[in-house]
């Protein structure tokens, strides 16, 4: 299927709930009131329960449980509660994509989500916009599976979803990848431009005329999830390592190669 086909299937882009519309309207904004933020939150119980669910989940690692939307805002802050709703949103349009599991593959996005803003930080990029980029850089594979089931299916036998070739196989195939998709479907819900792009070209940032530095840290941060859903081998990411976006990026190999560093963290 092509991609202008892909994307006029129903379930392709789906609207964006009002919720995740509302904090989507925050990025960039200075003052953000989070009574608001939590009230809109709590008016969605579908996506309020998503939020809660992932704020208690291992990843954040919280010294205490969380038992309402305003403890999750007050302990996690604005920019993860954002990023947790948009996942929380996203799969709620796309809740059981055949050959995909939803719970191991949110886990992965959020391990690609810590090591973004790990790359991002002392780099003085946007770490909001790199955190969110990361944490929903692969939905568009959620997009290709629900419509396509049985294309990816077959490519899901040789080179599955979290595969390091995965996007190879993809190109090879449709002439695309899950980066356009996804990224089609972040513009459809009106992300930030910067975050669009991101998504777009984390597959092969060097191949552009000016290599976006977002989309590179996107690229490193797949790269280090993969590798880590591939059972986190030192020896494949050594020999694994993108050693150009890493040059582009002056990334340290040893600290990116080291195992603990796909491991979530509480100060994520």
């Amino acid at each position: 299927m092509r991609l202008p086909e892909l994307l006029q299937c129903p379930e392709a882009l789906p609207v964006v709930p009002d919720v995740a519309a509302r904090l989507i309207a925050t990025f960039g904004q200075d003052e953000v009131d989070l009574l608001d933020v939590t009230a809109a939150i709590e008016r969605d119980p579908a996506l309020a329960a998503a939020v809660l669910r992932q704020a208690n989940s291992a990843f954040f690692r919280l010294l205490r449980p969380v038992h309402s939307v305003r403890d999750a805002v007050k302990v996690l802050g604005l920019r993860r509660v954002r990023s947790l709703v948009l996942a929380a949103a996203v799969q709620s349009r796309f809740p059981a994509p055949p050959g995909i599991a939803l719970e191991r593959f949110w886990t992965f996005s959020f391990v690609a989500a810590s090591v973004a803003r790990r790359v991002c930080a002392p780099r003085q990029l946007d770490e909001d916009v790199a955190f969110t980029a990361a944490l929903l850089h692969a939905v568009g594979e959620l997009v290709m599976h629900q419509a396509m089931p049985d294309v990816m299916r077959d490519i899901g036998h040789e080179h599955p979803w979290h595969d390091l070739e995965r996007a190879g196989a993809e190109y090879q195939a449709f002439g695309y990848s899950y980066a356009e998709v996804g990224a089609a479907l972040c513009h459809h819900w009106r992300l930030p431009r910067a975050l669009v792009q991101a998504i777009e070209q984390h597959v092969d940032p060097l191949h552009r005329a000016v290599a976006d530095p977002l989309a590179a840290v996107v690229h490193v941060a797949d790269w280090r999830a993969r590798a880590w859903a591939m059972g986190n081998q030192r020896d494949l990411l050594i020999h694994s390592y993108p050693d150009g976006v890493g040059e582009l990026l002056a990334l340290d190999p040893d600290l990116l190669v080291d195992p603990a560093v796909a491991e979530p963290e509480g100060g994520v």
